[in-house]
């Protein structure tokens, strides 16, 4: 006992209560974080909201490769009618030139024009228009057209551009400007000192060389530019999608406007019922006989001339067919127990239909049945 006293007097008491009032575990708070990939719902939202990944420096190496494919494929051909058109012009310039020969010169240049320029300028269009397509499909949006007011606010604006994306967009463009340097200083460098002997080659003989280092130059960097521009494609796909998460309770309340409230649904639901026994009881008072089981099961049938067979009109099971049978003794309807013909309509039957082939025998019976006692009455 003495031992137990010792050690209790050296364990130290418990902070009061206050101490703990501070920490609080709160799982709404996980919840609200963006932890699940964007629905694809999200995506065509953000779709026609202009938000996709969609990479600039993939179209423009594109087009710059295309571009300068083009021109060389074509340079002999553009050269050939540049230099000709030339030597044309200059041997047709006087100090004395009518009106109509400087618009004929002009029209020359236009064609002239048309036939160099408008290949490169087609092939080029055609690209863009595929690495277009290619990154975000058929699309047309006019979300960032739309004036909007925030975009006036000067908070916002400095918000735009010291935001994370525009540093990226900063650092990348550096990265690029950098790359892009230190290739051209290793191509270039072997390049210039050949520049002085240019002097001794005639003209045709120095645009070709110089057509054939600038084409080489250009096809290095442009190959540069494509793996830059396969990353930002990457990166924007990735980053597109990090803007798109969604919270857990995002998920939920997306997947609720999508599949409906359970609740409402069920209230939907519940309403539709209670209107299509609205509309069944309303049909009990046309009915010729009410055949039951006798407790649980009542079948409303109603025969007129003209018809294929008789029709069931409504029926129903326990507190349901004890309401058929209520109205039907309201409206001075026949009522007749029959268990076999009452089970057998049940389950063979749906409200609206027809008594099958096989019952003829035994509902007309009971028709006739009905018939001679109505008669009776009448009589």
């Amino acid at each position: 006992m003495k031992c137990m006293q010792i050690f209790l007097s050296r364990l130290k008491p418990l902070p009061p209560d206050d101490a703990f009032k501070d920490f609080v575990f709160d799982l709404q708070r996980f919840d609200g974080e963006k932890t699940e990939e964007p629905t694809s719902k999200k995506r065509q939202d953000a779709r026609k909201k202009g938000q996709v990944a969609k990479s600039q420096e993939l179209n423009t190496a594109f087009v710059l490769l295309i571009g300068f494919l083009i021109l060389r494929i074509l340079w002999e051909f553009i050269y050939g009618n540049i230099a000709e058109y030339t030597v044309y012009l200059y041997s047709h310039l006087s100090s004395s030139m009518s009106t109509e020969a400087i618009s004929e010169l002009f029209i020359g240049i236009m064609i002239l024009l048309a036939k160099t320029v408008m290949p490169v300028m087609f092939a080029i269009l055609i690209v863009g228009l595929g690495i277009n397509c290619f990154q975000v499909g058929l699309m047309v949006s006019t979300e960032k057209l739309e004036p909007k007011l925030d975009n006036l606010n000067p908070i916002n604006g400095f918000g735009r551009i010291f935001s994370k994306r525009s540093l990226v967009e900063l650092a990348k463009s550096i990265f690029k400007i950098i790359v892009i340097g230190y290739f051209l200083f290793l191509y270039l460098k072997d390049q210039i000192p050949l520049l002085p002997q240019f002097i001794f080659f005639d003209l045709p003989h120095s645009l070709a060389t110089a057509a054939d280092v600038i084409f080489t130059m250009a096809f290095q960097v442009i190959g540069v530019i494509m793996l830059m521009a396969a990353a930002d494609y990457a990166y924007q796909r990735w980053q597109t999608t990090q803007d798109l998460m969604m919270s857990k309770q995002e998920v939920k309340d997306e997947y609720k406007q999508m599949e409906g409230d359970p609740q409402i649904k069920g209230k939907i639901k519940q309403k539709q019922r209670q209107m299509a026994m609205q509309r069944m009881m309303s049909e009990v008072p046309k009915a010729d006989v009410i055949i039951t089981n006798p407790t649980h099961l009542a079948i409303a049938l109603q025969y007129k001339k003209g018809m294929i067979a008789p029709l069931v009109v409504a029926k129903g099971q326990d507190l349901v067919a004890e309401r058929i049978k209520q109205i039907a003794r309201e409206h001075h309807i026949i009522i007749v127990e029959n268990k076999p013909v009452a089970r057998a309509l049940f389950e063979a039957v749906d409200v609206g239909g027809i008594v099958p082939a096989e019952l003829y025998q035994a509902v007309a019976e009971i028709l006739a049945y009905v018939y001679r006692i109505k008669h009776r009455k009448a009589t």
